[in-house]
């Protein structure tokens, strides 16, 4: 069943979705029109909006990007390839390498959203190393676990709203995670989707006939090789000593952060993972050699991020999320609450696709219509941050990273990521009305 119905969203998708960057400069003029017709912005002043927040999100493309590359420079090392090559042997069979993969993003990206996105295009690229499968397919179920991120440790919204002198503290205190991540319907719902999402790949397998595969010599081309060093400055390029230095003084920066009770983010796993690639790879040209070769999948990342920072900004400065929002939620009762917050935030994510973002705009509007119903304060921000994962399935700007490890485009996984959207979308609607 769920293989008839991919097959057609997949022929679709292929035709008709753009190129990512072509996508965001449409979606920048819808939004340019819409804030004009329905927020009554000037031209001049929707243009000002995007050019103020053009640059907003330069700190976090670079982020973005060391996650790509940083990722690529570890697991590009003999013993992390070893490590993943035993794991993947375990997949005996195509549709064993899909569920595998599926189950290892899912965990990974609740453990920590950008490990998630490297792991598992690392993952299902070795996967594919050692098994004949849907390529398309294999990369679209390692992108499928990063629904759940906004259900995991590294969820951006419960985190803000579990930390002292959060920008809402003055109207709901603080939020601990007990009762939004580690809260039994969020739980559930987690358990729910490691469940289902990995079947649901597994079912939209094509028939043989019609799979496309990636040509295995290909992959092998990234395999990163020293070579001999034959003149002063080559021993010094080729010398483990400066690795091993450099890489022993990120390890105990790294012990001492943890051990003072500090949790995970963005900066700290980029970190961890350039520490790491720097030990395993023994050598500065060997380091240099994977760096190369690993940021050639950055280029979307680079040209991207700034033009949906500034949709970002027209969406924010022009009141046009905010109206979004209020909007849906206008329409809410006690029952369907989390359902029009959820579907509002789904709609903003697409345009604002920014977890923290997001909250900074919506946490005005939803808050206060919360409370006037009646609805737990910790249920309503993660029935935000369910919405803003949810359209992540169909939204390309996170898939970058793993698109860029994985040598594919958007359209090429887009078509079974929609079905992902469809049924996940009822597992956490259900999950956070009536559990």
């Amino acid at each position: 069943m769920l293989r008839i119905l991919s097959r057609p969203l997949t022929s679709v998708v292929e035709r008709y979705l753009p190129d990512p960057f072509v996508l965001v400069l449409f979606l920048t003029l819808v939004v340019m029109v819409c804030a004009m017709i329905f927020q009554g912005t000037g031209p001049v002043e929707v243009v000002t909006m995007w050019g103020d927040g053009f640059w907003s999100l330069l700190s976090f493309s670079m982020q973005m990007l060391f996650v790509l590359v940083a990722g690529y420079m570890m697991a590009s090392t003999p013993l992390v390839r070893g490590l993943l090559a035993r794991l993947a042997s375990i997949a005996k069979t195509p549709g064993a390498a899909i569920l595998l993969v599926s189950i290892v993003s899912l965990l990974a990206s609740w453990l920590n959203w950008g490990f998630g996105l490297v792991v598992g295009a690392l993952f299902a690229k070795e996967l594919a190393r050692q098994i004949k499968v849907d390529y398309r397919l294999l990369i679209a179920a390692a992108y499928s676990g990063f629904i759940i991120w906004h259900g995991g440790v590294s969820g951006s919204i419960p985190l803000s709203i579990a930390t002292e002198d959060h920008p809402f503290a003055d109207q709901i205190g603080l939020i601990p995670t007990s009762e939004t991540i580690f809260s039994s319907y969020n739980l559930l719902i987690v358990v729910a989707l490691l469940i289902v999402v990995p079947f649901v790949n597994r079912a939209m397998m094509p028939p043989e006939g019609e799979s496309v595969y990636v040509d295995r010599a290909k992959l092998d081309e990234d395999l990163v090789s020293d070579t001999d060093a034959s003149t002063p400055a080559e021993k010094w390029e080729t010398s483990p000593w400066l690795s091993y230095i450099i890489g022993a003084a990120g390890l105990i920066w790294l012990a001492q952060y943890f051990i003072a009770g500090n949790g995970l983010s963005l900066n700290v796993v980029n970190f961890l993972f350039l520490t790491l690639a720097i030990l395993l790879h023994g050598s500065p040209r060997s380091l240099l050699a994977a760096l190369r070769e690993g940021i050639e999948g950055g280029a979307g990342i680079v040209i991207q991020f700034p033009f949906y920072a500034g949709i970002m900004g027209i969406m924010t400065a022009s009141g046009l999320a905010a109206s979004v929002s209020s909007g849906m939620v206008s329409l809410a009762n006690e029952t369907t609450f989390a359902f029009w917050a959820f579907l509002s935030a789904g709609v903003v994510n697409f345009f604002v696709p920014s977890g923290g973002g997001q909250w900074a705009v919506q946490a005005p509007v939803v808050l206060p219509a919360a409370a006037e119903i009646g609805i737990d304060a910790g249920r309503a921000a993660m029935a935000v941050a369910w919405g803003d994962a949810w359209t992540n399935m169909i939204q390309p700007f996170w898939a970058l990273p793993l698109l860029g490890i994985a040598g594919l485009k958007a359209r090429d996984i887009m078509g079974f990521c929609v079905v992902h959207l469809l049924i996940g979308g009822v597992i956490i609607v259900l999950g956070l009305t009536f559990l």
